[in-house]
């Protein structure tokens, strides 16, 4: 049994589920999740020992985990032999999950090519290589189902130092914008999950460019955005209530749908607050160097 298709509610229940970057985060709590709502899981993170946790943890609580395997996203030849192992054995999967992510922040003058480019192949290029080698065979398959991709409140706001984090977020997002149309004849809907602070190790363990973590200015900033961070169980639950209702873009916490609404709705003052903010944080780069 499959994702019930059609215009509506729609259910994880019995419907064969690949959850990214399932070893920790928002993956590990949106896998535990779907178990416990009845989802078949398919799991891939590139922690091989996390995964596994996830993975036994999920079937000593009763849930269904139909094969769990370590590798990176990145890496397109791995994602498209995965593919074809789950496929052969599988077939077509009903719902899939981008959940794997990490996060670079940084100024432009102190970003370096390797950043972007991380940001890009993990961010964006990762769930393209798994959009195009695991929705293809669900659109053949002819029995619809959804299609998550979880991009972040820097996908949808201009926020400061987020250049190249935000060059895949939004890339993201605008994969998911088409899709969500594309796909619809198909009877695949499309979800793009747009959290703020997540209470994960990320959110304590992000890379920082060109500035001092330890700088007490820049603790005072980062511990503000981390007290305003949820836990991945609510992004989680948000993720499957999002399917369960057909909603594109899923949100996890109040803060990001209100900056997202006032952005399009009051351009002229989004942009004064930006520029303020902007400027804050630059303020942090000048009393360095000075």
């Amino acid at each position: 049994m499959g994702i019930a298709v059609g215009v509506g509610r729609r259910t994880v229940r019995g419907a064969k589920t690949l959850v990214t970057g399932a070893a920790s985060g928002i993956g590990r709590a949106t896998a535990l999740a779907a178990a416990e709502s009845g989802a078949l899981l398919v799991l891939t993170d590139i922690d091989a020992d996390g995964l596994e946790k996830t993975a036994s943890d999920i079937r000593a609580a009763g849930g269904s985990v139909l094969c769990a395997r370590a590798f990176d996203i990145t890496d397109h030849e791995a994602v498209a032999g995965f593919a074809a192992e789950v496929h052969a054995e599988h077939e077509a999967l009903d719902i899939v999950m981008n959940v794997a992510g990490t996060s670079t922040w940084g100024t432009v003058e102190n970003l370096e090519h390797r950043h972007w480019r991380k940001m890009v192949e993990v961010n964006l290029m990762g769930p393209i290589h798994v959009i195009e080698s695991f929705v293809p065979p669900m659109v053949r398959a002819g029995r619809g189902g959804a299609l998550v991709n979880v991009s972040s409140a820097a996908g949808l706001l201009a926020l400061p130092w987020h250049a190249a984090y935000s060059a895949a977020k939004f890339g993201i997002r605008g994969v998911s914008e088409v899709l969500r149309f594309d796909l619809r004849p198909h009877g695949i809907s499309v979800h793009l999950v747009a959290p703020g602070a997540v209470d994960t190790p990320l959110v304590h363990s992000f890379d920082l460019v060109g500035v001092d973590k330890q700088d007490p200015r820049v603790r005072r900033i980062t511990t503000a955005f981390t007290r305003h961070a949820v836990a991945p169980e609510r992004v989680a639950s948000a993720i499957l209530r999002g399917v369960e209702r057909n909603r594109f873009i899923v949100y996890s916490s109040f803060d990001i749908r209100f900056g997202y609404w006032w952005a399009r709705k009051f351009a002229f003052p989004y942009e004064f607050l930006m520029r303020r903010l902007s400027e804050r944080f630059s303020r942090l780069l000048v009393s360095k160097g000075s």
